[in-house]
């Protein structure tokens, strides 16, 4: 427990200095260090969390990853030639892990979820999340076609955005079937990481001011705050959960 709380007043400490230096405008030593605070969540979760679920698991690996291979590349000093095809490493490699870490946590908020009860009690629900997610879709994409110079870019773009929409509407459906802190926690944590999102497309494609990349990267450590909190939880069950698969 102790070990646990230092690892974790050691994160808080990479947060503050990655804030201090967001606002004196040292942005190579702020993205480094907004690039480690994952990592070391993820090194906390897998030494110290009692309960440890696979897709949970994948999610945060991947998801730290990305951001280790951003830290990386970021350093490596090469000819212009080079920092192009280092960035488009880093931009399609980095993107995918994100994707298949998003697409990892829905899966496990899907497992917990019964398809035919879903579907025969959210019926208005399922219709006003399709409708917004589309239009979520559609705006984004907005914003970001301008700066997207091939397919391959736009078509990246719009799996991102899909899949993590995706991830905010099952936990919110999740929340609606469970009803419970887990679910909760896990809607919190999966609103945070959306809103995070949000704020980075602000950052990168509309203006690179350092309050949208400093709420980017709280949202980003809130979202992890939960989903850690919730990972320590059960699900609790209910009479009329006789679909359910337990996680």
């Amino acid at each position: 427990m102790y070990k646990s709380k230092v690892l974790g007043g050691f994160v808080l400490l990479v947060y503050v200095l990655f804030a201090f230096f967001e606002f004196r405008g040292d942005d190579t030593l702020a993205h480094s260090l907004d690039y480690v605070i994952t990592p070391l969540i993820a090194i906390t979760y897998l030494i110290f969390a009692q309960k440890k679920n696979v897709f949970f698991v994948l999610f945060i690996l991947c998801y730290s990853v990305s951001d280790l291979i951003g830290l990386i590349i970021s350093h490596i000093p090469e000819p212009y030639i080079k920092q192009y095809e280092l960035y488009q490493v880093d931009y399609f490699v980095g993107n995918l892990l994100f994707i298949l870490a998003y697409l990892f946590l829905f899966i496990k908020i899907s497992k917990s979820l019964s398809f035919f009860y879903v579907l025969r009690n959210f019926k208005i629900h399922l219709i006003v999340l399709t409708v917004l997610n589309i239009y979520l879709v559609y705006v984004l994409q907005l914003i970001l076609s301008p700066n997207l110079e091939k397919f391959d870019e736009y078509f990246l773009e719009m799996t991102y955005n899909i899949v993590m929409l995706l991830l905010l509407s099952s936990a919110l459906l999740n929340y609606f079937y469970r009803d419970n802190k887990k679910s909760l926690y896990l809607f919190i944590g999966a609103l945070c990481i959306v809103f995070s999102e949000v704020m980075q497309v602000a950052y990168f494609y509309i203006t690179e001011r350092s309050l949208l990349n400093f709420i980017s990267t709280t949202l980003t450590l809130t979202a992890f705050y939960f989903f850690y909190q919730q990972s320590q939880l059960l699900n609790e069950l209910s009479e009329e959960e006789k679909y359910m698969v337990i996680e």
